[in-house]
């Protein structure tokens, strides 16, 4: 075959980086912390006023991380690529996890982007504040029905992608215990089978 100049195709990394593990790791706590906080604060009382502030901007300080995360995690993964699926993986499975990461994907930074939104058309007006001393702009005003529509998105896409995430979870605990790689890969960058 004719060498028609163009570059060969790296072939795809062993395992994830180190810093793809991570980024991985710190999501997956992350993610449910924030939902559970979510539910803590709406809970909250009005009259511990403090507190309640403390626990919404503790939740928005964490969706705001994620969306940083995972927006790392995408640039890593196009610069570096992914390892390839497991040989003995039937087809029909690598093209259902496929799919699984692209949903994932899009509601870790949907989720974020509208609770961004939702705190921003909140009628209260509580500014955002990151870590609690950056403040983080609002780019529209206040708006009671806007807030109400965004607001039960937000929450039904949050609960999508936990129970997604759990979902992800537990194949990834079946695909190990089956003596597959895929587990492994992603905690400590091994390629070989675990011990059974």
């Amino acid at each position: 075959m004719p060498d028609d100049g163009a570059p060969a195709a790296a072939p795809p990394p062993v395992s994830w980086s180190r810093a793809q593990r991570r980024l991985h790791w710190w999501t997956a706590v992350l993610i449910p912390c924030g939902f559970l906080l979510a539910f803590v604060m709406v809970a909250w009382p009005l009259s511990d006023l403090l507190l309640k502030f403390l626990l919404y901007q503790a939740h928005k300080t964490i969706g705001l991380t994620v969306l940083v995360l995972v927006l790392w995690r995408l640039l890593l993964r196009a610069r570096r690529g992914r390892p390839a699926a497991d040989p003995d993986l039937p087809p029909w499975q690598a093209r259902a996890a496929h799919i699984g990461h692209l949903v994932l994907y899009g509601l870790m930074l949907a989720v974020p982007v509208l609770g961004y939104f939702v705190a921003a058309t909140a009628p209260a007006g509580v500014p955002t504040l990151f870590l609690l001393v950056i403040p983080v702009p609002h780019v529209v005003a206040p708006d009671e029905a806007a807030f109400g529509v965004l607001r039960a998105v937000h929450l039904s896409l949050a609960t999508l992608l936990v129970v997604l995430a759990a979902g992800h979870a537990v194949m990834a605990v079946q695909h190990h215990r089956r003596g597959r790689t895929t587990l492994l890969r992603m905690w400590r960058g091994a390629a070989t089978p675990p011990v059974r």
